[in-house]
Order: C-alpha cells, then sequence, then structure tokens
C-alpha cells in the first residue's frame, strides 16, 4: 500500500481504523479468516495440535543439537535443525504429524487404537515440501501392535519412504519389491532391537500422495509381521533428517479411520455414546468423575474420549485413564482391562485439576469420533 502523505495524527488514526474495519467486513463477506500466528516447538518431545485433530511432534530422540518445528494451520515446518549424525546409524529425529497415539500422546478424537479387522479403510493424504543441502528421508510411518497399547514401543513400524536423498538406507535387508497402492516399492525387511521394520521405497521422490493406509496394513498381514487381530495404533508423516534439515515441511497432512461397513459417524447421526460428568469444586481445585456408556450395538475397542478444558484448567492426576495433554484440548484414553467398552456397558475414569477464574465443566465430548450425549 502507498505511504499515506503527512495528516493530523487524529485523522490518521481514523483513516487506520477504517482500513481495518474495511479489512474485516471483507473477511466476513468473502469467508476468509485472517491467518493465526504459528506454534513453534522446539522441546525435545515437545507437541502441539493442529486442525483440532492432529499432534505435531518435535521427537529429537537421536541427537542433542537444537531442533525446532513451526506448527501450520495444515502441517508443519522444520524451522531449526544443527547437527549432524553419521549416515550408517540412526537419524537426528523423527519431526512429524500424527493421528493416534504415540508414548501416551494422542491426538484429539482419534479413533485410533482400533483392531485391524475392524477397519475398511484409512484413506490418507500428504503434500511434501523438500530442501537442497541436507541428507533425510521423507517416510510416513505405520505403527501395529498386539495390543490397544497407547504408550512405549509397537512391534511392528511400518516406514513408507516416499523421498531419499543421501546415502541412507531403511533398517535391514531388501526384500524385492511389490505392488501397493497402485504403485511399485522396493520392500526391506528387518527389526532396529525394539520393533520389526518393514519398509517401503519408491523408486523417485513424491512430493505428495493420497492413499489407503490399509493397503499397507494388509501386505505386512500377507507378509507375516502382522495379524488381523492386531491394532493400528497411529499413523504419522515427516522427515528423518540425518544431517541438516532445516525448510523441510509437511505442507498438509489429512487421515481417517473407517470402521465396519458403515464408514465414519456423519454429524447429526445418533450418538453411540452418552457421558456423564460430576465434578467436585474448591477453591482453585477440582475433581471429575467422568462416566462413558457405550450406546452402540459394537464393540468400542481403544476408546479414547476426546474434550476440550476450558481456559484456566489443568490437569494434575487421573486414574482408570490416561490424559494427554494436560489443558485445553484433552483425550482419556482407556488402560488395560478397561480399554473395551461392550454394547451396553459403560466406563469410569476420574482425574484431579486446578483452576482459575470461575469454575465451568467441559460442554462437548467424542468417544472415538462420534459425538457423544451428555446426561
Amino acid at each position: 500500500m502507498r505511504r499515506l502523505p503527512n495528516q493530523p495524527r487524529a485523522l490518521r488514526g481514523l483513516l487506520a481504523t477504517l482500513l481495518t474495519a474495511l479489512a474485516v467486513l471483507a473477511a466476513l463477506v468473502t469467508g476468509t479468516v485472517p491467518a493465526q500466528a504459528d506454534t513453534t516447538v522446539c522441546e525435545q518431545f515437545g507437541s502441539t495440535v493442529i486442525q483440532g485433530r492432529y499432534v505435531v511432534q518435535n521427537n529429537r530422540w537421536g541427537t542433542s543439537a537444537a531442533q525446532c518445528v513451526t506448527a501450520t494451520d495444515s502441517g508443519f515446518r522444520l524451522t531449526q535443525a544443527d547437527g549432524s549424525v553419521p549416515t550408517n546409524g540412526a537419524p537426528k529425529s523423527y519431526p512429524s504429524v500424527f493421528n493416534g497415539c504415540h508414548y501416551t500422546n494422542c491426538s484429539p478424537g482419534t479413533a485410533l487404537p482400533a483392531r485391524i479387522s475392524g477397519i475398511s479403510s484409512a484413506p490418507s493424504s500428504i503434500s511434501y515440501g523438500f530442501v537442497d543441502n541436507a541428507v533425510y528421508n521423507a517416510s510416513y510411518d505405520i505403527w501395529l501392535d498386539p495390543t490397544p497399547r497407547t504408550d512405549g514401543v509397537n512391534w511392528t513400524e511400518i516406514m513408507i519412504w516416499l523421498n531419499k536423498v543421501g546415502q541412507i538406507q531403511p533398517i535391514g535387508s531388501r526384500a524385492g519389491t511389490a505392488s501397493v497402492g497402485g504403485r511399485t516399492w522396493e520392500v526391506w525387511a528387518g527389526g532396529n532391537g525394539t520393533n520389526d521394520v518393514l519398509s517401503f521405497v519408491a523408486p523417485s521422490a513424491m512430493s505428495s500422495w493420497s492413499f489407503d493406509v490399509m493397503d499397507f496394513v494388509r501386505e505386512t498381514v500377507a507378509r507375516g509381521m502382522a495379524r488381523n487381530d492386531w491394532y493400528l495404533t497411529s499413523v504419522q508423516a515427516g522427515f528423518e533428517p540425518w544431517q541438516n534439515g532445516a525448510g523441510l515441511s509437511v505442507n498438509s497432512f489429512s487421515s481417517t479411520v473407517n470402521t465396519g461397513g458403515g464408514g465414519p459417524q456423519q454429524p447429526g447421526d445418533p450418538a453411540a455414546c452418552s457421558v456423564s460428568y460430576a465434578s467436585n469444586v474448591w477453591p482453585g481445585g477440582f475433581t471429575a468423575d467422568v462416566t462413558v456408556r457405550n450406546t452402540g450395538s459394537t464393540a468400542v475397542e481403544g476408546w479414547k474420549l476426546a474434550f476440550t478444558l476450558p481456559s484456566g484448567q489443568r490437569v494434575t492426576n487421573a486414574w482408570n485413564a490416561s490424559l494427554t495433554p494436560a489443558s485445553g484440548a484433552v483425550t482419556a484414553s482407556g488402560l488395560g482391562g478397561n480399554a473395551r467398552i461392550a454394547p451396553g456397558a459403560s466406563t469410569n475414569f476420574g482425574f484431579q485439576g486446578t483452576y482459575s477464574g470461575t469454575f465451568t465443566p467441559p460442554n462437548g465430548f467424542s468417544l472415538n469420533g462420534a459425538t457423544c450425549a451428555t446426561t
């Protein structure tokens, strides 16, 4: 915009106010929304939520050098990636965005973990931004386990290498080729000492792709590295950098898990769950007792209840469930024997927390992605 000539200060202020009002009006008319400030995470295992349903994680585990990710509205970019590690060993990190659960950190409202045999499809799409002067892979990770676990290392990891830059290779050894998702891949199989790994390497760089995660899961089952009664626990898209990497980006990411023959619940469909939330409040603190009932006709495996704590509230401890994160958009996940809710049955958990200002309870709950009635 051309600079305005000198005017009296009051007139300049009036013009600035008028211009701001016109910009807001234009946004309302066109349906556009001013961009939100991006969130930068530099903590080793720090994370943040995007799109209200996915988690962006820094996940720096192979180096002590500084690394930061900046979450955007639709993905993230690696804004700092110092140092390097030998290319014949493990990478520096796996900055990524995921749907599901990773070391007790579960994305809001996720349907995962879910039993493989009960998943009809799991469509996903990814768009990457690459850089020069770095050694890395662009990898989509799929995690499988015999149990609906939400913490620790899973049994089998599927890696889809959509780009490979530098003298690096997947874990294990070559196991031939395979046609999956309408494409031909170089297949590697092995283990890293803690879990089995099956890798699918693209013959040339792919900057974007839409596919069904279950195509790779079924290929893994066919190769004897998983079973249909196991669980899909998370899907993740990001990068494994060995050298540098600043500027790498996931421009967009989407992931849906459809269970049964009817696909996911649509807005307005009858709720398959109900939630009662009872609280005991004192100045600065409270406890909550939550009962989740399965009102549907099929069992809920690996249940996850998503809700948002009002501003100023924070969880300090919990029982009969894992709650992450401690504030904001929270997901409660079943533990051990209470991870399954049979049709018509219910489960109960509770937590203690602190609050500031006036205490109010959450006003909406969803069970594995389906909106629940409140009682």
